[in-house]
């Protein structure tokens, strides 16, 4: 049996008025969706369990069959997995956010999705002031993709520090959302002193000059500390590969024992190279059980407000990666596809949102008997709802096997 699954983050949503009241998924032409949901099941998944956030760390390896009750370390973590961080049982791992705040207010939580090359620029400058080489600060900054890097810490406590994640605040202030309990601090300090050194750096006056949103303040969340995850092939009896332009799903991969896939011209944004994911997944149905395709553009579109992006990519994910992949799985005897989203993202709010989200399995053993388009309502009116997400992964792998 050959399992793919393909998620395009974040492409669930609210009804928009400008859309006639439709929906982006329902908006969009996607014809090879549609025809898999027509051909297989659809239903509806919780993947924020109650008392998290609808984050895609919780939400992903919701989906992957890992209850976050038990196994989620912390969004950090997950991405320090991705950067090959190397962390003692008492390390803490943070993200560490470019961000463009003006006058309070949380503007752009990734300051205008700055270039890989200014974000190190700019970190490096933060470092020197905030942890100089030689001093015993215990704090290490690691560069990541674009506004997304990591901060270690080692000498203090953060178990009772609670942190906001900066896309769940849009255009709002900043104040009540910093972090805040005891041993959180040190953490505003070092906010503070990045934000002096940022103020006038040379990188940022380039992007004011250019109309470019400033990285005018670095925001730390997404705390946690390493913890052990058992591979995804002692659990399903099933290898992994995955293919993503973002660090998060790279470290739950690494976590899983899966292998990360390279793919030239990939990005988190509308720019990436759709058609290449589609190839490089179909390529590695050939030597793993099952491949995972990530694309992030509609969840990127959606912090924009961007709903005519967000439409223009899940056409694009339809085309270029949808259909080519059921083509290729068609070549095997046995097979079965799981396309869904980790998450909705509102183009109304700019953020995500806890709501369960439409998924949709086509393929061998897997064909209902009404025939349905993919979308939100009609995965709502489906009999099929899952409301402990982890467990939909058994599902996908098992149904219908005597």
């Amino acid at each position: 049996m050959k399992y793919a699954i393909i998620i395009p983050d974040g492409a669930a949503d609210a009804p928009i008025a400008e859309l006639g009241d439709k929906t982006p998924l329902e908006a969009a032409r996607k014809p090879n969706m549609d025809a898999a949901a027509r051909n297989g099941r659809i239903g509806t998944v919780r993947t924020t369990p109650p008392n998290y956030s609808a984050g895609s760390d919780v939400c992903t390896l919701c989906l992957l069959g890992y209850d976050p009750a038990q196994y989620h370390p912390g969004r950090a973590p997950l991405e320090a997995a991705a950067m090959g961080l190397e962390l003692s049982p008492s390390d803490w791992v943070m993200r560490c956010n470019f961000v463009t705040i003006i006058d309070g207010k949380m503007v752009d939580h990734s300051a205008g999705h700055i270039k890989d090359n200014e974000g190190r620029t700019l970190l490096q400058a933060v470092a020197d002031a905030v942890a100089p080489a030689g001093t015993a600060s215990g704090i290490k900054f690691h560069p990541g993709v674009s506004y997304r890097n990591l901060m270690t810490f080692s000498s203090g406590d953060l178990t009772k520090v609670k942190t906001t994640p900066p896309h769940d605040i849009p255009d709002q202030p900043i104040k009540s959302h910093l972090p805040r309990g005891s041993g959180a601090e040190q953490l505003l300090e070092i906010m503070n002193k990045a934000r002096l050194v940022l103020k006038d750096h040379e990188v940022n006056l380039v992007r004011k000059q250019f109309g470019e949103n400033q990285a005018t303040d670095i925001w730390l969340w997404g705390q946690g500390r390493t913890k052990h995850i058992p591979s995804f092939k002692q659990r399903f009896g099933v290898s992994g590969a995955m293919i993503t332009a973002v660090d998060l799903l790279r470290g739950i991969a690494n976590l899983l024992g899966w292998k990360n896939i390279e793919v030239p011209g990939i990005t988190s944004y509308h720019d990436t190279d759709y058609a290449a994911q589609g190839k490089y997944t179909c390529d590695a149905l050939d030597t793993f059980d099952l491949v995972c395709c990530h694309v992030e553009a509609p969840d990127e579109a959606s912090h924009q407000a961007d709903f005519a992006t967000k439409i223009a990519s899940i056409e694009a994910i339809d085309e270029h990666v949808v259909g080519p992949v059921i083509k290729k799985l068609q070549t095997f005897d046995q097979w079965r596809l799981l396309i869904m989203p980790d998450h909705a993202t509102q183009c109304a709010t700019r953020k995500h949102h806890e709501a369960p989200v439409p998924f949709l399995i086509t393929g061998s053993h897997g064909k209902s008997s009404i025939a349905r388009a993919y979308t939100e309502q009609a995965a709502m009116e489906s009999d099929l709802h899952i409301e402990a997400g982890y467990e939909l992964m058994s599902y996908f792998l098992t149904m219908g096997k005597s």
